[in-house]
């Protein structure tokens, strides 16, 4: 599996790259009515998917450990599951978001993109990949219903 980092390392590493960038970057400061309670609002619903989808794996007995994807015994489709095919790489999505609005400075959304793509080459790919050899058609069946994001 060609994983480099783990998702919570990659997760600091931009959320890190945000804040210097909203610390030393003297423009793209924004702020409008609202701003705390939507970071708020982010926060809860990714506490809420991030929970569901860890209990989904746990009910279902099966890894939650992207790095060890070859204890994976099931396949989880239901729940949150039915309308994202990563909901945890989601919630990180929506921590970096929140995180960004918090900080207040318009060009971290260019990071988050940078978040999304990295996470689409190195770690979402390659997880498909082994779940394809390991689920075949059931898996590829829900990769045709379900979208990877949202």
């Amino acid at each position: 599996m060609s994983l480099k980092l783990p998702p919570v390392v990659v997760v600091f590493i931009f959320g890190a790259a945000m804040f210097l960038l909203a610390t030393f970057l003297p423009v793209g400061f924004f702020n409008f009515f609202g701003r705390t309670v939507l970071v708020k609002i982010l926060l809860v619903v990714l506490v809420l998917i991030l929970s569901a989808s860890t209990y989904k794996f746990f009910k279902a007995k099966t890894t939650v450990n992207p790095k060890d994807l070859d204890k994976t015994s099931a396949l989880v489709t239901s729940g949150v599951y039915a309308y994202t095919r990563n909901p945890m790489y989601l919630a990180m999505l929506l921590l970096l978001i929140a995180w960004g609005l918090y900080l207040g400075n318009a060009f971290n959304t260019l990071l988050a993109a940078g978040f999304v793509s990295y996470i689409n080459a190195y770690q979402i790919k390659p997880e498909e990949e082994i779940l394809t050899a390991k689920f075949g058609k059931e898996f590829t069946m829900y990769t045709k219903k379900v979208r990877r994001w949202f």
